[in-house]
């Protein structure tokens, strides 16, 4: 603790000071920790109306699932498509939409930092001995986004059920590391999004274009897109790491960029690797925050 003076001159009052060099390490099981308290706040609110919760998880798995259905439907009037069959494309949509459930859930409420921004809500959350992020992603936690995840995992469960793969040890081990690995990529795109929007604005549209928009495309097989297309969802923003790149190699298809097959597994590298400049962007924008003055 330590005395400061009023701009007055006269009352001293005492000021919290945080300790010096604080290890990182600490500040991530502080955010894990205030995430795990808010998220069980809501998830105890929402549990309140348990009929309804029910309800919301079937319409939220019952719509994200309309989007199978139409694949379905083309599948009954075409044997293939850029020469998958239904099964195969199964495995493309049922991981990448049980990996943007998970981000989803877990950090799919940092698009509404722009609106925080806007109305200076967010200077609530930076008194608070809980890391912004946390606080962000965790208010108002929507558990019924779990319908999403489970709609999703019940399509990879048929896809790899039903398909004709000869199933290595590291093809069945990449199944579920290509479901974490994406998530954590949706998730790293999902903050850099939070963190354009301390300079754009209200630029969710821009964050839901890569993430919502990313994942319809990586729900099909990479052959039907022009390759310039597919190098930038592969170098630039590494989308193709989600499921294109793990799913090639669990179905024993060449990669269209002519890739190597080791870097199917590469994933969990990758999204370590594009999480890190998303928190320091997210840094960046929390320190250049000036509040709207009211």
């Amino acid at each position: 603790m330590a005395e400061a003076t009023t701009a007055g001159g006269g009352e001293r009052v005492a000021v919290r000071r945080e300790p010096a060099g604080i290890p990182e390490r600490n500040r991530a099981l502080e955010g894990v920790r205030g995430y795990g308290l808010i998220a069980a706040m809501w998830i105890r609110a929402t549990m309140t109306y348990r009929t309804s919760f029910l309800l919301s998880v079937f319409g939220n798995a019952a719509i994200t699932g309309l989007d199978f259905v139409g694949i379905f439907i083309m599948f009954r009037h075409v044997d293939a498509l850029g020469g998958f069959s239904l099964a195969e494309i199964a495995l493309l949509y049922g991981s990448c939409s049980a990996s943007l459930g998970l981000a989803d859930l877990i950090l799919g409420n940092t698009d509404r930092i722009g609106t925080r921004v806007r109305d200076g809500s967010l200077d609530t959350m930076l008194v608070r001995p809980v890391p912004v992020l946390a606080q962000v992603a965790a208010d108002r936690f929507a558990l019924r986004r779990v319908g999403r995840i489970v709609q999703g995992l019940a399509v990879l469960g048929w896809a790899v059920s039903v398909l004709d793969v000869d199933w290595t040890v590291g093809r069945v081990l990449l199944v579920p590391v290509m479901v974490v690995a994406g998530a954590a990529i949706f998730g790293a795109v999902m903050v850099a999004g939070a963190a354009f929007q301390f300079v754009a604005g209200d630029a969710a549209e821009v964050q839901n274009s890569f993430t919502y928009g990313g994942s319809t495309m990586l729900q099909y097989p990479p052959a039907i897109f022009a390759k310039e297309l597919v190098r930038g969802v592969t170098f630039l923003v590494p989308l193709a790491f989600v499921n294109w790149l793990p799913a090639l190699e669990v179905l024993g298809r060449p990669d269209p960029l002519g890739l190597p097959g080791w870097l199917a597994y590469a994933s969990p590298l990758v999204a370590f690797v594009v999480f890190v400049p998303a928190s320091l962007a997210w840094r960046a924008g929390v320190r250049s925050y000036r509040s709207t003055g009211s």
